[in-house]
């Protein structure tokens, strides 16, 4: 009985036109737009951030575009079609006007991966200063208590930066970028180890449900499972860094993916919660070992962009691009 149901999952899986699309050869818009981008050094840091934070918010992954036209074209919702076309030409106005695909620009998260010294945190706020004004972006930092906006996307505990140091000979920079919509939507459970998998799987559909149209579907879903609280937290959002076309190297957390991805587009929630078969782009799940009578789970929503960057700095050059991250 559990290899049928596996294997009619698998198949839902498999056929989705989402899928189909993703794996197709067929041109698109974007398969020939946002290649990876090679430019020579010398090239301060704080343009590399520059750079970064345009590319993330005027030009979709290539992986998320191709993604929203195979929904776009075999929606059979009026209302969703509707919505995924309106995003789709505000998508390629934005990169052809050099613009931001929203007015919230978010708060980006940050994340410095191989060799570094402790110089590139200023680099990376002077980066983000410079941005705010040039790009431009909408300046989104506030104090928590009197509102005050500090009007340059900084301020205290600002930018997040996650660094993750290597014996690699390179410095990666990647950002991932959420505006207030998908952020709000958050959230995290201390479930007791009995919920199981079960458990997990009712959370996370409860959670991308009642969040409604509030992220701005259809998005990436990003999971985290295990470590501590902030740990799962953090998990679930850096899973918004993985490229939808790249499979999940653990077998039981791909099929985890693939099961989530089916129910949720079998929902009905669809574009912007206004009804239709694309709920979700994608599912992607990370996981740490945690505490023996705990079951953290932390279900972080990414909107229709998914907006994410990286480049990768060596002696000699800089290489950009918007699926290899993280």
């Amino acid at each position: 009985m559990q290899k049928r149901q596996a294997a009619l999952r698998r198949n839902a899986y498999s056929s989705h036109p989402l899928f189909m699309r993703r794996s197709a050869s067929s041109a698109s818009f974007y398969r020939n737009s946002n290649k990876g981008t090679m430019i020579k050094l010398p090239e301060p840091v704080d343009q590399v951030v520059v750079n970064l934070l345009k590319a993330a918010n005027t030009k979709l992954p290539p992986d998320i575009g191709w993604a929203l036209e195979a929904a776009a074209g075999w929606e059979a919702d009026p209302t969703a079609r509707m919505q995924l076309g309106t995003i789709m030409d505000n998508v390629k106005k934005a990169e052809a006007l050099g613009r931001p695909m929203c007015q919230d620009t978010g708060i980006p998260a940050f994340y410095v991966k191989g060799r570094f010294d402790a110089s590139i945190r200023g680099e990376i706020i002077k980066g983000l200063r410079r941005a705010t004004e040039t790009i431009p972006l909408r300046p989104n930092t506030v104090d928590p208590l009197t509102r005050k906006n500090t009007g340059d996307n900084l301020g205290k505990g600002m930018p997040e930066i996650h660094y993750i140091p290597t014996e690699d000979d390179f410095t990666e920079i990647s950002v991932l970028i959420k505006g207030a919509g998908s952020e709000n939507m958050t959230r995290l459970a201390m479930l007791n180890p009995s919920d199981g998998i079960e458990g997990i799987k009712k959370f996370v559909t409860d959670s991308v449900l009642d969040a409604g149209g509030r992220p701005c579907p259809p998005g990436v879903v990003g999971i985290g499972i295990g470590g501590t609280a902030d740990g799962c937290a953090a998990m679930a959002k850096e899973a918004l860094m993985s490229p939808l076309g790249r499979e999940n190297s653990d077998p039981a957390l791909r099929e985890l993916e693939e099961e989530l991805f089916v129910k949720l587009n079998g929902s009905g929630l669809g574009p912007m919660g206004l009804g239709g078969s694309t709920t979700v782009l994608g599912v992607r799940i990370r996981t740490a070992c945690c505490h023996t009578a705990s079951l953290p789970v932390a279900v972080s929503i990414g909107c229709w962009a998914t907006r994410r960057a990286a480049a990768r700095i060596t002696d000699t050059d800089v290489e950009y691009s918007q699926e290899a991250v993280l």
